[in-house]
């Protein structure tokens, strides 16, 4: 496969200026969770599945859960998730009876090189409230935080904030939170942290479980 690095560098700059960083919704009652998992990950193409889990903020109980399959043939490539995952996740969007007022991606949103991870496209492309929520850091620094739940630390780039670390269970590994679009850092940082049991919040935790069985289901 021919890929063009550079136009896609250009999109994701596009893509960075139509990110809306503060809070553009009146009240969050449901967050949905999404996540892609891959038959076999190190080929291409290979089939893939998406799934989304929206649970009630108030109880964390799911209310909705939906997957889709599609197969999938962009390369893994390190700043370039999106354009790997995101069509089987808007596959998933569209096909979904009931859409959350918040979208947790198992992804960096403006903690990106060029401020524009899968979470900021999927909410630009999508139009939705959408946070990024990471096992690992991509880019950026950040000082060490607390051990106890509700720690964070602002994760800093070239002078700017572009997400944070925040210990989700005491004694655990950080997940590195960052803005999608239309949503400030300190409201996702909360609503991460509202929705948090494990290390993982609820809504992606659940998303990933239910395409393990998915996977499991389909996979010999």
């Amino acid at each position: 496969m021919d890929i063009d690095l550079e136009r896609l560098k250009k999109i994701q700059i596009e893509c960075s200026k139509k990110v809306l960083g503060r809070d553009d919704f009146e009240r969050v009652e449901t967050v949905g969770g999404m996540d892609v998992t891959f038959e076999k990950i190190k080929e291409n193409p290979t089939r893939a599945w998406a799934s989304l889990v929206v649970v009630e903020l108030g109880t964390l109980k799911p209310v909705y859960s939906c997957y889709v399959e599609d197969e999938v043939s962009f390369p893994y490539i390190p700043t370039f998730l999106a354009f790997r995952e995101l069509p089987i996740l808007k596959k998933l969007y569209e096909s979904a009876r009931i859409k959350p007022d918040v979208f947790f991606i198992d992804g960096q949103g403006l903690a990106h090189p060029r401020r524009c991870g899968i979470a900021s496209q999927f909410g630009v492309e999508t139009g939705e409230v959408s946070v990024g929520v990471a096992k690992t850091k991509l880019y950026g620094y950040y000082r060490e935080l607390g051990t106890s739940k509700g720690s964070y630390s602002y994760l800093r780039a070239k002078g700017d904030i572009v997400g944070a670390a925040v210990r989700t269970k005491d004694n655990t590994a950080p997940v590195f939170v960052s803005v999608g679009h239309r949503i400030s850092l300190n409201s996702a940082i909360e609503l991460v942290l509202k929705t948090s049991k494990y290390r993982i919040p609820e809504p992606t935790r659940l998303a990933h479980n239910l395409l393990q069985k998915v996977r499991r289901s389909h996979v010999p």
